[in-house]
């Protein structure tokens, strides 16, 4: 159940120590985010069974993830994996880094020892931080190079990005295409359908297309292209909210057959509606008037 009518936002602040944490977190609670500080990762699935408590009215959280923590840090990859499987609650890491002369020079200028090594030179504990965080640098949905911003340069980006108003509203465009005319340079996932029955060889669906009903009962009656569809929901069902989270504001998919005519037609208008319910959907069919006679 959710705590709210309002999507649930968790926010995960991790990096480079000395990239601008500290500046990051305090960006978030002027967003009215609730904040957490050197969360160990092994609480993290504890604090969202409490987010998603019915009596909890807090629906936006970040919190800062980093090696001070690095005995349990080991468990944040299991964590993070039992967030991607709640549909209820939006997840998203913010990395942060820097080039590391400007990391060293500012450990030197705080008189800070670096968590890694507190009786070492910092450049030893920046590379075997690096190390340990490289995995999670690479799942992480947005990067922010802090190496020449200052603070308050950084709390405009932070903002900027994750400000209410700045929001992007995510949109599909399902497009139907003919392998004949060429590829769509557009398209950011392409799936070719031409394996399936086709109505251009059956003389009363030939001169028609797949915005008709004869024609699309006839490609999707097959036992095909039911299978196909179920596989291709489920992989879209994964995928969809991933691009979302990534920051992507529309993903173009296409749908190809022989000739842009049928099948592809069918299926980019079935996609779509399918969606429609979960997102801001829209469906154009690139050749559809293409065929002789047109």
């Amino acid at each position: 159940m959710m705590v709210s009518s309002q999507e649930t936002k968790l926010v995960i602040i991790t990096g480079m120590s000395g990239a601008g944490k500290t500046v990051a977190v305090q960006s978030f609670e002027d967003l009215g985010y609730y904040c957490v500080d050197n969360l160990p990762p092994a609480l993290l699935p504890k604090l969202v069974e409490l987010m998603k408590d019915a009596n909890n009215t807090i629906n936006k959280v970040a919190l800062v993830m980093d090696l001070r923590g690095r005995e349990f840090f080991d468990s944040l990859f299991d964590a993070l994996d039992h967030l991607a499987e709640s549909d209820w609650l939006e997840e998203h890491i913010l990395f942060l880094d820097a080039q590391d002369k400007v990391l060293v020079s500012r450990y030197k200028e705080t008189r800070r020892n670096h968590p890694l090594a507190p009786k070492g030179l910092p450049l030893e504990g920046i590379n075997q931080e690096r190390k340990m965080l490289a995995d999670l640098r690479g799942r992480a949905q947005y990067f922010i190079d802090t190496t020449n911003l200052k603070p308050k340069e950084l709390r405009e980006k932070i903002i900027g990005k994750y400000g209410e108003e700045k929001q992007k509203i995510f949109s599909i465009h399902f497009l139907s295409f003919g392998f004949k005319y060429g590829m769509p340079i557009d398209a950011d996932l392409v799936f070719d359908v031409r394996f399936l029955p086709n109505p251009h060889y059956v003389d009363h669906l030939q001169p028609l297309t797949g915005l008709t009903k004869d024609v699309s009962e006839y490609v999707l009656k097959w036992s095909e292209t039911q299978k196909f569809n179920e596989k291709m929901l489920d992989l879209l069902s994964f995928m969809l909210p991933q691009y979302k989270k990534e920051g992507k504001s529309q993903l173009v998919i296409a749908i190809g057959c022989t000739g842009g005519q049928h099948r592809s037609v069918t299926l980019a208008e079935h996609y779509s509606k399918h969606f429609s319910n979960q997102y801001i959907t829209h469906v154009s069919h690139r050749d559809i008037d293409k065929r002789k006679g047109h």
